[in-house]
């Protein structure tokens, strides 16, 4: 999967800019899918579409940066392709599709394995399947995103533990070593991650993966071998980890700087790289949300960004709120302080306690939302347009 760049004379814009199409879920009646532009840095620049009789879906800049191509579904099944520029005007609808639009696909983004060998693997937000979003209701099902153990391929796990993971400059390596009998989750796979300094030779332990033994080294689509994100002073390799039939799996960051893992999500999280930047991009899933205004939950997404210095909240519960969706205001069962003080001092038993917390979210402030697509546009740098698109390729 290619990264769409094409070349054509771009637009005179400064600051990277990156639309999103949004559905907010609302209490009563059915919510509809909107394009919004935003600043890279998390500035909302403008609402571009705002008509109910569809779902916007799969908005893509063109190659210059000078109009947004996206579908529109309408009921029966039927789509329409519009375009409309940056700036909110020229709504139009077009007559054919524009061959580089059909052509697009997702940016590179890491994955599983077991997700490479699926023929819809794409980072697709959690909610329906399909390619024009419909207004169903605002409740639906969540996939499960496929978790192979690294111990499953290897004949006898008690002796053997996972491969050793080498970071690409050579300043160290992540390796496992047997943890203290009774601490581990299951005493046969009791592994704890380490790591190795490559100068000093100091070894650090680092804890468990979350759902341990049931994870694995993502990498990026279609290159098995590369499996870290190392981008300046961005230096991360990631893994998916299995958690539990309701909470399905989370993505965990072994930062090389920090010499720690960060939880980026409390459910799964698809990093997409931005080339030449120190920063990434993640589709991030968050389960049983709180639709504002009614006691229903809904599986939602988002685009985020991340930066090199990877924020974290430690012990915090206002952090854990905020990391799972929840307002300090909603009374969800499993948020309480109890229960909270409870995780944490589990947590803390298995080197667990902090939550990431991106630099930016594109969507408002504690809301329920799905997301259907976005794409970045970033005048004179290459590739100029990031692409992440709803659904399959």
């Amino acid at each position: 999967m290619g990264l769409l760049l094409l070349l054509a004379r771009p637009i005179s814009r400064g600051d990277s800019e990156i639309v999103v199409a949004i559905r907010y879920l609302q209490a009563k009646g059915a919510s509809h899918s909107h394009l919004y532009l935003y600043r890279e840095d998390g500035k909302l620049l403008r609402q571009l579409t705002n008509d109910n009789s569809g779902q916007d879906s799969d908005p893509i800049f063109a190659p210059g940066g000078e109009m947004i191509v996206f579908t529109r579904g309408k009921p029966n099944d039927t789509r329409e392709f519009w375009s409309i520029d940056p700036r909110g005007a020229k709504l139009k609808k077009l007559d054919t599709v524009p061959d580089w639009y059909s052509a697009a696909k997702s940016s590179p983004y890491f994955t599983s394995g077991a997700e490479q060998e699926a023929p819809s693997s794409s980072p697709t937000p959690a909610q329906e399947e399909s390619a024009s979003p419909a207004a169903k209701g605002e409740s639906s099902e969540q996939p499960e995103h496929s978790s192979v153990t690294a111990l499953d391929a290897v004949t006898d796990a008690t002796d053997r533990p996972p491969e050793i993971i080498k970071a690409p400059d050579g300043s160290g390596e992540i390796f496992w070593r047997r943890g203290k009998k009774g601490e581990g989750p299951e005493e046969v796979l009791n592994w704890v991650m380490w790591f190795r300094d490559s100068k000093s030779s100091q070894e650090t332990q680092i804890g468990r993966l979350r759902g341990f033994p049931s994870f694995e080294p993502l990498h990026i689509r279609g290159d098995k071998d590369q499996k870290f994100l190392f981008e300046g002073p961005l230096r991360l390799t990631f893994f998916s980890c299995h958690l539990d039939s309701t909470n399905g799996d989370t993505l965990e960051a072994f930062d090389f700087n920090k010499q720690k893992l960060i939880q980026l999500s409390p459910n799964y999280a698809t990093p997409i790289p931005i080339p030449g930047e120190p920063a990434f991009l993640t589709l991030t899933e968050n389960r049983y949300v709180t639709i504002p205004g009614s006691t229903k939950t809904a599986n939602c997404s988002y685009i985020e960004r991340w930066v090199t210095n990877l924020k974290e909240s430690c012990d915090n519960y206002e952090a854990h709120l905020r990391f799972h969706g929840v307002s300090s205001d909603d009374v969800v069962e499993g948020f309480t302080r109890d229960e909270y003080e409870k995780q944490l001092r589990e947590n803390k038993e298995k080197g667990h306690q902090c939550y990431g917390q991106p630099e930016v979210r594109y969507a408002r402030k504690g809301s329920a939302a799905i997301c259907y697509g976005a794409s970045m546009y970033r005048p004179g740098k290459t590739p100029a347009v990031i692409t992440i698109r709803n659904g399959a390729d």
